[in-house]
């Protein structure tokens, strides 16, 4: 095992929706545009496309302007809607760095919602991980949390 192996985050979020509402909010590419960009003053640019299949990509572009902008491709690895969806994420930042790690989320009801729980593992350094746990994710479930509200 390799030191990246063990770089791991774990979060969860209860959001206020079925877990199809919720597997749908975060896989189809209509509804990503629109939760991509909620909680922005000034929406920027954002561009998805999803082939959810075993094997398909979704390729995500995002940023402030055609300058700044943020690239994420997953390749999906296991989809079992609504339950768990798997992926190897590659993403690049505006300054050329970039990532690959592995994401495994799970949808579980609970009440009249549902448990949303991430783990991300492969981070090349704790201060990386510490960023897309405190940050990246939180940002990315207030949106979809914003999103499942307004549906």
């Amino acid at each position: 095992m390799t030191t990246t192996d063990t770089l791991e985050m774990r979060m969860t979020r209860v959001l206020p929706a079925t877990p199809e509402q919720v597997f749908d909010a975060y896989t189809d590419a209509e509804k990503q545009k629109i939760w991509f960009s909620i909680l922005d003053a000034s929406p920027g640019i954002v561009e998805i496309e999803v082939d959810l299949r075993v094997g398909g990509k979704q390729v995500a572009v995002w940023g402030p302007d055609r300058d700044t902008l943020f690239r994420e491709e997953q390749t999906f690895l296991v989809i079992e809607r609504p339950r768990r969806l798997v992926t190897e994420s590659t993403g690049s930042s505006p300054d050329g760095l970039t990532m690959t790690t592995r994401v495994d989320i799970t949808f579980e009801a609970q009440g009249d919602g549902t448990l949303m729980t991430i783990v991300q593992s492969g981070f090349p350094a704790v201060e990386v991980r510490d960023f897309f746990t405190q940050k990246v994710w939180v940002g990315a479930l207030d949106r979809i949390e914003a999103f499942l509200v307004r549906a």
